[in-house]
């Protein structure tokens, strides 16, 4: 018995059949995703709340009132609820005196 191998027709090797293609291919993938993850850095790796703070302009007057609820609750004036109620209520006055609320003020009823 004799044994052949398959018939191949004869047909000229394309250009993108090498191996050279691949790689220019896979480099721009690579330069797609790249591009791609410095474009979307900040969603995949937020910034520091730090820095977010800094810009808030009611970040000071936060800071000074939670400082100020926490010596008075280290004091013993108020509970540790309290503390917390204290808090979220400075906050919100705080945004609201730095215009920052998000939402415009309740229209009066007539």
């Amino acid at each position: 018995m004799n044994r052949h191998p398959p018939f191949r027709p004869e047909r000229p090797e394309s250009s993108l059949d090498r191996p050279a293609a691949r790689l220019v291919a896979f480099g721009i993938v690579a330069l797609v995703i790249a591009t791609l993850g410095y474009i979307h850095w900040d969603d995949v790796f937020p910034g520091d709340a730090a820095t977010a703070a800094a810009d808030d302009p009611a970040a000071p007057c936060i800071a000074q009132r939670t400082a100020d609820i926490e010596a008075l609750r280290a004091e013993g004036t108020f509970s540790a609820e309290q503390a917390s109620l204290f808090k979220t209520r400075a906050e919100a006055l705080c945004r609201a005196q730095a215009e920052q609320t998000g939402a415009p003020p309740p229209l009066p009823q007539q």
